[in-house]
């Protein structure tokens, strides 16, 4: 009975530290970057982060909930957290954009894969949402994680301001980090992890509509190339199939095969061929729409019909770059196999392509 009674007080122990703030001064932050001042900010003991970082190493964090105060001012910026980082590439984040505020895109969720947040890939329901951000004040900050899903709180609000239907990359346990690589102030403070598995999630999400006929739902992705190998080819060469690697890589529900999973980029090798093959019983012409991001070259039986960008500002000084159905080409397609290259080439902000033949 009193080894019982020991074990429970024991776990309430352990339970009441994880929900106590972990002070700035403590030993377990590890920070990086430019600016990671402790400072006095509005009555609270805060950590002003400025192209800096702040990492709670030890946090083993995989299911459970996360909670801070944050200040920020009224400018263009991104002040994250991270969570589940299994090393300097590979995360979970939440962020927000004080310049977004109120708008569709003030805050985001976006997974992260060698080095590459896929917010050009991620948007909308389940991972954007519209929401007016306070300046020059404290907002108080709570992320509910269940394996695959999770609610953002604001201040003592019953309602989730964002429910991330499905966090994109497998549960994992690991670190947790404070971020703004900007040139610009962000404060946090009263920062508290509390391990605990099976918390309840109050949204539901809607059902998961099939994939549209003709989607493409896998692709065939080479090994990273320099883009610049493209820049006056029109047909595939030999050459250029012979130095090629093949995996293969599904597309999620929402058609898009985010290439980041496989490869990061370098400033050598920043393009990917991705290849399906279509088979038509005869001849005959059909309509293949596709998206992707950054830059596209298509190639039809080794034949280049295409050559575009979607990137950044591309289209107009609106234009995020984010992936959609906005591009076609019509596919003269021979009785038998046809094979479909798509050459895609990434900056930054998502790595990743989508297609359907209509």
């Amino acid at each position: 009975m009193h080894r019982i009674l020991l074990i429970f007080l024991c776990l309430a122990a352990q339970a009441a530290v994880a929900g106590t703030p972990v002070p700035f001064d403590s030993p377990r932050w590890k920070f990086y970057g430019k600016t990671t001042v402790p400072e006095i900010r509005m009555g609270k003991n805060a950590l002003r982060l400025n192209q800096g970082s702040a990492v709670l190493a030890d946090a083993n964090f995989t299911n459970g909930t996360i909670s801070f105060d944050i200040s920020i001012r009224q400018a263009r910026y991104f002040p994250s957290i991270r969570f589940r980082i299994q090393g300097q590439d590979d995360f979970e984040e939440f962020y927000i954009r004080p310049h977004q505020s109120g708008n569709p895109d003030a805050m985001q969720y976006m997974p992260v894969y060698h080095g590459l947040g896929g917010w050009q890939l991620y948007y909308g329901p389940g991972f954007t949402n519209a929401a007016p951000l306070p300046f020059d004040r404290w907002l108080h900050v709570t992320i509910v994680v269940n394996d695959r899903q999770a609610e953002v709180f604001f201040d003592d609000h019953p309602e989730p301001v964002l429910f991330i239907s499905k966090l994109k990359r497998s549960p994992a346990a690991g670190m947790i980090a404070l971020t703004n690589l900007a040139p610009e102030d962000a404060w946090y403070a009263n920062v508290s992890v509390t391990p605990e598995n099976g918390l309840p999630i109050k949204s539901k999400p809607l059902p998961i509509s099939p994939l549209p006929a003709g989607t493409i739902a896998g692709w065939e992705v080479s090994s990273p190339f320099p883009e610049k190998l493209l820049a006056s080819e029109t047909r595939l060469s030999s050459a250029l199939h012979a130095m090629l690697s093949w995996e293969k890589l599904a597309a999620d529900e929402m058609g898009i095969a985010d290439l980041s999973i496989l490869h990061g980029i370098t400033k050598d090798t920043n393009t990917v061929f991705v290849k399906t093959v279509i088979h038509a019983d005869r001849d005959t012409v059909r309509k293949f729409a596709f998206g992707f991001s950054d830059r596209a070259r298509l190639f039809l039986n080794g034949k280049l019909l295409y050559a575009g960008a979607d990137n950044f500002m591309s289209r107009d000084y609106r234009f995020l770059g984010t992936i959609g159905y906005f591009d076609a080409v019509w596919l003269d397609l021979k009785k038998g196999q046809n094979e479909v290259w798509i050459a895609v080439s990434e900056d930054f902000g998502g790595w990743g392509v989508k297609a359907r033949l209509e």
